[in-house]
């Protein structure tokens, strides 16, 4: 059998690379019926990808191009491309296409399409026209699709009554981390280890975006801090849509930047050093499909204050301790119970790495396969 994979929305940077250079990186696609893989992508995307005796990069120019390019290399150039490959199947992980050959499988990676009181955080903007944009044409490619991969037993919970019809097979198969990640907790020291001077380091790695609350967390740091607890707190990630709101949360809280370091966006493959050099971690994001960046920080072997949102508890299970993220005295009180109490520290930290080491992209490729395989046998009956 031969699978050919769209990777024309996938750009050479973020979730959607990684998760594809990762999956064919550790892939076995002979063991479940797959002779060739071939990918069709943009040079900058192909060039991700590690070479494969059993994989056909091909690159298309129209997929360096721009999105209107891409949208119509979709429509008319993919299906006569797949037939004339002898494509079996073909595996759209970007969740639109707006083809017809059948059967394909396709992917769920993004809730804010699916969660409307989420989406409106961004309020009247170019953000919440894409999420409008993105719910249309994914749900009609859910609904078309022989084969539907969902990152989260939540995920699949919160999308697939708002289908509307069409009865794709339907899979949970999370993502992975990467090994760089992995670090066996430290052992935890006594909050009289810390000072004003040398203070415990918290990290939040995410997007700077409405339905991350990023300023929630800087109040309640703020709050911990007017009682003389030791902390620094670091920001890790690009701004999206709220500068302003970001700026004045700074400007109010934290003017001189005494205790509060934003590092801006870090390059991926630099990113697992910040996690390596914190104390603890915080994730304070209301809306998620799988969390990669929370996965990260539970293979980085850290105590955890969670958001008790979305698929977080689903994922995390009782490794942290839990917040409502738009609350900040709930986030300090989060953070205090665990700079307070070093035991609960280990504890916690301990549970988040074994819990982690459910999530291995060699797990995500074999079900990954799997589930196609098992796509194109029931699409030939």
């Amino acid at each position: 059998m031969r699978i050919g994979i769209d990777a024309s929305n996938v750009r050479s940077e973020g979730g959607g690379v990684t998760h594809l250079v990762e999956l064919l990186r550790v892939a076995q696609p002979r063991e479940h019926g797959f002779d060739r893989v071939l990918v069709w992508g943009g040079a900058s995307t192909l060039g991700c990808l590690e070479n494969r005796s059993w994989l056909r990069k091909a690159h298309e120019p129209l997929l360096d191009c721009s999105l209107p390019a891409i949208l119509s290399w979709q429509r008319f150039a993919l299906d006569r491309m797949a037939r004339a490959a002898g494509c079996d199947v073909l595996f759209i992980p970007s969740g639109s296409y707006n083809g017809s050959f059948k059967p394909f499988v396709t992917m769920s990676q993004n809730m804010l399409p699916f969660e409307w009181s989420e989406a409106r955080r961004f309020g009247f903007s170019w953000w919440t026209m894409k999420f409008l944009l993105l719910r249309w044409s994914q749900s009609a490619t859910f609904r078309r699709s022989s084969g539907l991969i969902f990152l989260t037993e939540y995920a699949r919970s919160k999308v697939s009554p708002l289908l509307g019809g069409g009865d794709p097979r339907t899979a949970v198969i999370p993502h992975g981390v990467a090994d760089r990640f992995w670090c066996e907790p430290r052992q935890q020291k006594t909050l009289a280890c810390y000072t004003i001077e040398s203070p415990f380091r918290l990290l939040y790695v995410s997007p700077i975006a409405p339905y991350k609350h990023q300023w929630h967390v800087i109040e309640a740091v703020w709050q911990l801090r007017q009682v003389r607890l030791p902390l620094k707190l670091e920001l890790v990630g690009p701004i999206r849509n709220c500068r302003k709101r970001f700026s004045r949360a700074l400007t109010r809280w934290d003017p001189g930047q005494e205790w509060m370091c934003y590092r801006g966006a870090i390059p991926f493959k630099e990113l697992h050093a910040a996690y390596h050099q914190a104390d603890a971690f915080v994730f304070a994001s209301s809306c998620e499909n799988l969390p990669n960046i929370l996965l990260e920080a539970m293979a980085a072997g850290l105590p955890i204050a969670c958001s008790n949102r979305g698929p977080m508890p689903e994922v995390l299970g009782d490794a942290g301790v839990y917040f409502d993220p738009e609350k900040p005295a709930e986030v300090g009180a989060a953070i205090r119970k665990l700079l307070e109490d070093p035991m609960l520290r280990q504890q916690k930290a301990e549970a988040a790495y074994e819990r982690a080491k459910a999530f291995t992209w060699e797990r995500c490729a074999h079900d990954t396969f799997e589930f196609i395989a098992q796509v194109v046998k029931e699409s030939s009956k």
